[in-house]
């Protein structure tokens, strides 16, 4: 099918809820994509942080087509084989006992938003007011996009869900002035990735345990960006050595093929029931497939070690670069500020040499290649920025 007649078909046929760049792809392998035209791209945005073992990949490839060959979906009312072989694969990369599967992302924020409010009815004496943070983004679903710090996502769909409240990032005292004997639970990401991949300071995460600690409040880690080896480690709370009560993942966890998962330790894991929540796609026997391969793949070839020394590679080499000002992230996961407000300007003309990244705003560019990219490939995307750096006009 030819570019024009696949975007016609768009403009007729397919709700007009993104602003779509002028590409269509059709095949890829490792971390290039080939569009309609034949033509190869550099991918270093592995759709938004989903493609972690890049693309094509004969394991994730394998394990889907075998499963599709014997069973795709039987639905939650039966026990699952493949969904317990992934949940033994995954809660080992964590100090968490058992998991919820799901479809994305949003639907692992909105389980671990129930499992707090029941916790808060149970144990907390009816509480059920959600701390969150002020830039931050957790998905697009009613619940999810009420915890989001950002009020442009709020605005078309108010009035929100009553009882969260948003404080300032990073900042352990506004927290602090936030909890209190309402408080059911408070969630933040790691590392915010949607707003500029914004790191908190040193020891932010250990006071915000400590807090939770002693208020008895359920600390949920958004690690659907940050997790699954992405910032160096298998996930990014892991660097601060502090374990959550629950975690929501999803992205990387099926190699590009959807699933989310909520994930959480005693007791907290034991809270939701029979007829509390569910998920009729969740989990599946072809989701689980993926998600296996995934994990056994990322193991046997020391990925998040791969990604922790390339990442270092990429911010020794980008921090050098005339025109960027700030390198922000960990791993594979990297924010650069762009001079002079440029970051739109630079994204073009990125793509302009057929390599993707994304534009935050005016001031960041993120950077979210496959956890598989080579050294060779960051020189090939650093002569590109270089290149586009240069041709915005900042530097």
């Amino acid at each position: 099918m030819r570019f024009d007649d696949i975007k016609a078909a768009y403009d007729d046929k397919v709700m007009c809820t993104y602003r779509r760049a002028e590409v269509a792809f059709e095949r890829g392998a490792g971390c290039l994509l080939y569009d309609t035209q034949g033509n190869e791209w550099l991918d270093c945005l592995a759709g938004i942080a989903v493609c972690g073992l890049g693309h094509g990949h004969p394991a994730i490839a394998a394990a889907i087509a075998e499963q599709a060959g014997r069973v795709v979906h039987t639905s939650n009312l039966y026990f699952i084989p493949r969904q317990a072989e992934l949940a033994a694969e995954l809660l080992p990369t964590c100090e968490l006992d058992k998991a919820f599967f799901c479809n994305s992302g949003a639907e692992a924020i909105e389980c671990s938003l129930k499992l707090a409010r029941k916790w808060g009815k149970l144990e907390r004496g009816g509480a059920s007011k959600i701390v969150a943070t002020h830039g931050s983004f957790h998905g697009r679903t009613m619940g999810a996009v009420t915890v989001t710090g950002q009020p442009k996502y709020h605005e078309p769909f108010t009035p929100l869900l009553p009882g969260v409240c948003h404080v300032a990032y990073g900042d352990i005292g506004a927290l602090a002035a936030a909890v209190d004997d309402e408080t059911a639970a408070v969630l933040l990401e790691p590392i915010q990735g949607e707003s500029g991949v914004r790191v908190p300071p040193a020891g932010y995460l250990p006071a915000v345990r400590r807090l939770c600690d002693e208020h008895r409040v359920v600390l949920i880690l958004d690690e659907v960006q940050t997790g699954l080896g992405r910032t160096g480690d298998w996930y990014a709370h892991q660097h601060d050595g502090v374990v959550p009560d629950v975690m929501a993942l999803a992205k990387s966890l099926g190699g590009g093929f959807p699933i989310g998962a909520c994930l959480a330790r005693a007791p907290y894991c034991d809270v939701l029931q029979p007829g509390d929540h569910a998920s009729t796609f969740g989990g599946n026997p072809l989701a689980s497939a993926a998600g296996v391969a995934f994990l056994r793949t990322m193991k046997a070839q020391g990925i998040v070690e791969h990604s922790a020394e390339v990442g270092r590679y990429a911010v020794d080499r980008l921090g050098a670069l005339s025109g960027v000002t700030e390198v922000r992230g960990r791993g594979l996961m990297i924010g650069l500020d762009i001079a002079n407000g440029k970051a739109q300007e630079v994204n073009a003309a990125l793509f302009r040499c057929r390599v993707l990244a994304n534009a935050i705003g005016e001031d960041t560019l993120r950077i979210l290649p496959p956890l598989i990219i080579t050294e060779a490939e960051i020189d090939r995307f650093l002569v590109a920025l270089e290149e586009s750096l240069l041709d915005a006009g900042a530097a």
